[in-house]
């Protein structure tokens, strides 16, 4: 009995002792939350879990793809800033070598610098948004050529910001089939599309999904899973004792509506066979005209994957506009559609949700159904221009809704996620510590990380590390009294 009652109050001085720390952690916060410089120190020694909204190719620095430009000797055209690494005719095109010796090789650095980030961004000569999505069909050719190089940086940059977890949208699955023989049904499915009907949608798509199993789509999907993926990632040794990373498909909502039903089962097939692929998402502007204009479509593709493919997680790019960008009644179905049609299980920017119908009913069942809304501050203040007050941030709070904090793409707007929880302090005093923390353990939890075992380790790695972090900042706040 002696024993058990030294045990107990042993135990209960271990935890006040945690929560005295925790309380001091907390409080040393609030002292610096208009000062930039600190909270930077703060968050860049705070662990940070996981990054759930993360773009492969546009989280990889831009210096990394003008480094492969130079290096390989690229072709650069004097006029466009296009890029090649084959020979191109006319006299617009030169190669890196003959700049050096031009002394020019500097300036066409600094121009591709503008061109493929948002680094220098004048807010004149170009919208925001445009500056942003342009970037991506610039350094496209020279990103193909800089998978490994890309995710051993993102790795490295990871674990030197304290993230012990990325899930990233990877690559596209190259897939190709002929599709000669299905051209018709793009003009059908469009046509159903406009009359809203689901009944005929579904036997469209089942029509389709016959033909494309009888082409093979599976082996497009087992090539990806094992070339692209497998090999690649037990090669570079991406899993260690400190860093996990796991993939999403992700299909270009920009294209016909058969290719984008064609890459969607490609892209579920590739995640229902592998572990490291871990959930599919659908990317390209969403105030795109294809994109608005078959999103209801988009979202009755996912909704068939889903019934196809039962086990398989996705999140999806929704609400990512603003009033002006696109007309007011495009902003109150979105989010509505991918949560009670398609069934995602993340929200990625959820921006419209203020403005989406019956907006209170869709976050209460939001946070019933615990779906996540992934929050990428600086992101959403470039691209729409929404920040502070603007940001519906506190309503997903006010709400209960899971929130995880993002990067989204951190090459292209020169960001990282320390930067994102800075922003979070700086701009929202009245979520707390607490709050902030419980972000953090949301990126673990409410990953797509298949293996309960991955998960539970992540999960066990951030309590270590947030009770050294809270350790030390106490004995710091303590030290300077």
């Amino acid at each position: 009995m002696r024993y058990l009652i030294l045990a107990l109050l042993c135990t209960a001085g271990s935890i006040a002792h945690a929560q005295n720390v925790t309380g001091k952690t907390a409080g040393y916060l609030e002292s610096i939350r208009d000062n930039e410089a600190a909270l930077t120190a703060f968050f860049s020694a705070m662990p940070k879990g996981g990054d759930l909204h993360n773009h492969f190719v546009g989280s990889i620095y831009t210096e990394t793809y003008i480094n492969k430009v130079v290096s390989e000797d690229y072709y650069i055209n004097r006029n466009t800033l296009e890029v090649s690494a084959a020979p191109q005719g006319g006299s617009d095109w030169i190669r890196c070598a003959e700049l050096q010796q031009q002394g020019k090789l500097s300036d066409y650095k600094n121009a591709l610098m503008r061109k493929w980030s948002v680094e220098g961004y004048n807010g004149v000569s170009k919208p925001s948004y445009e500056q942003f999505f342009e970037t991506f069909g610039g350094f496209a050719p020279v990103a193909a050529q800089c998978t490994d190089e890309g995710l051993l940086e993102l790795k490295q940059r990871a674990k030197r910001e304290n993230l012990n977890y990325i899930e990233t949208m990877f690559l596209m699955i190259p897939c190709g089939v002929d599709m000669s023989d299905v051209q018709a049904y793009n003009n059908q499915l469009l046509n159903v599309q406009k009359k809203g009907d689901v009944a005929w949608t579904e036997k469209l798509l089942k029509q389709l999904d016959r033909i494309f199993t009888a082409k093979n789509i599976t082996a497009c999907a087992t090539a990806f899973n094992i070339d692209s993926v497998t090999k690649r990632h037990n090669r570079l040794k991406m899993d260690d004792d400190d860093f996990t990373l796991r993939y999403q498909n992700y299909v270009l909502r920009i294209f016909d509506p058969v290719t984008v039903f064609r890459d969607l089962l490609a892209a579920f097939e590739s995640a229902d066979n592998s572990p490291l692929i871990v959930g599919v998402n659908i990317v390209a502007p969403e105030h795109n005209e294809v994109s608005m204009r078959d999103y209801w479509l988009h979202m009755m593709m996912y909704r068939y994957c889903h019934e196809k493919y039962p086990n398989v997680r996705y999140a999806m790019h929704a609400g990512e506009l603003r009033l002006g960008l696109v007309q007011p009644e495009e902003l109150t179905w979105h989010i509505n559609n991918a949560v009670r049609i398609a069934g995602a299980d993340r929200i990625g920017h959820g921006v419209d949700i203020a403005y989406e119908q019956n907006s209170y009913d869709l976050l209460k069942e939001m946070s019933r159904q615990k779906i996540a809304i992934e929050i990428s501050l600086y992101s959403n203040e470039f691209i729409l221009g929404v920040k502070g007050s603007a940001h519906p941030i506190s309503l997903y709070r006010q709400y209960g809704v899971p929130i995880v904090i993002c990067t989204d793409d951190a090459g292209v707007l020169r960001s990282n996620l320390v930067h994102q929880f800075v922003l979070l302090a700086e701009r929202y005093p009245d979520i707390s510590y607490a709050e902030i923390k419980q972000y953090v353990y949301n990126s673990i939890e409410y990953s797509f990380i298949e293996e309960p075992e991955v998960k539970k380790r992540l999960t066990k790695d951030l309590d270590n590390k947030f009770q050294q972090f809270e350790q030390t900042v106490a004995e710091q706040a303590e030290a300077g009294r």
